[in-house]
């Protein structure tokens, strides 16, 4: 038999107990997650393809954009200052699959910023067929008293916001057949009480995209959200979890085990090649077990 058994296909060990401050690095990370840099190997689903991702420096995103690339797309990347070796790694992965990788470094908090990245993008790249939204950020609080209004500002300012800017822009550029993708969260579905402003945005995300897809279908742009359960990240060893969970972070979960980043690459995939074609305003789970209510 091919296939693998999901329980036993990555480490179900406990993870080193880590911490890093925000943003967190992939580099630094221990275990290093696969993104697909040596794992994913591509079909040519997306041959010629001009691809744009936020977040695309580390974990989620980063295999998302190494998909891309392998699949056949040249790729732009979005990521924080901070986060420049990282971006630079997933460079060298996308450039050595024979594609155009465009880094594109900025906080995705400024309104302005975002319309200048897609503007960029399709600039630099020559064409614009999709935008892939990753970028996140996560700070666990104890309570609900811990929360302040600052936090929850920053964390819609980050993960919901720039969804909103950025679509504005591109489907200046976007044509029939193009497709964006958002990232929500098993989170949006089953919130925890740790993580009160996060879920919330993650659940604004799911909203976001059906009333996207609904405008959009009509321009022949489809829209779809992918929902992560717990994948391993820098964002966990950062304050997105409490440094007593990091060791067994994942094995809850039906499968035993946190996700690694390239389980997630075939759904972006899908999701932004032809063969998807009648699919728009749908979440696609990928949560090792957890269901999406």
């Amino acid at each position: 038999m091919a296939a693998q058994d999901p329980r036993t296909k990555y480490s179900n060990a406990d993870f080193p107990q880590q911490e890093q401050p925000i943003p967190g690095l992939q580099k630094e990370l221990n275990p290093k997650p696969d993104c697909g840099e040596t794992s994913y190997t591509g079909h040519g689903r997306l041959k010629n393809y001009k691809m744009l991702v936020t977040g695309g420096d580390s974990a989620i995103g980063r295999a998302a954009a190494i998909a891309y690339a392998k699949e056949g797309a040249d790729v732009a990347i979005n990521y924080l200052p901070a986060e420049q070796v990282d971006a630079e790694e997933v460079q060298q992965v996308i450039e050595e699959a024979g594609r155009k990788a465009v880094l594109i470094p900025g906080d995705i908090r400024n309104e302005q910023f975002n319309y200048d990245l897609v503007e960029q993008a399709y600039a630099q790249l020559g064409g614009l067929d999709n935008v892939t939204l990753v970028a996140g950020h996560q700070q666990y609080r104890d309570s609900i008293k811990a929360f302040d209004t600052a936090s929850f500002t920053d964390t819609f300012e980050t993960n919901v916001y720039p969804i909103f800017w950025t679509v504005q822009k591109a489907i200046d550029y976007l044509e029939p057949g193009a497709t964006i993708t958002t990232t929500s969260s098993v989170q949006g579905y089953n919130p925890s009480p740790i993580l009160h402003d996060y879920a919330a945005s993650k659940a604004a995300i799911i909203s976001l995209t059906k009333s996207l897809s609904e405008e959009l279908g009509a321009k022949g742009i489809r829209v779809n959200c992918v929902a992560p359960g717990p994948f391993w990240s820098p964002l966990q060893i950062s304050g997105g979890q409490p440094q007593s969970k990091i060791p067994t972070f994942g094995q809850k979960e039906v499968l035993g085990r946190a996700g690694q980043p390239v389980e997630l690459s075939g759904v972006y995939v899908h999701l932004a090649a032809e063969e998807s074609s009648y699919t728009t305003g749908q979440v696609y789970g990928v949560t090792g077990g957890t269901q999406l209510d």
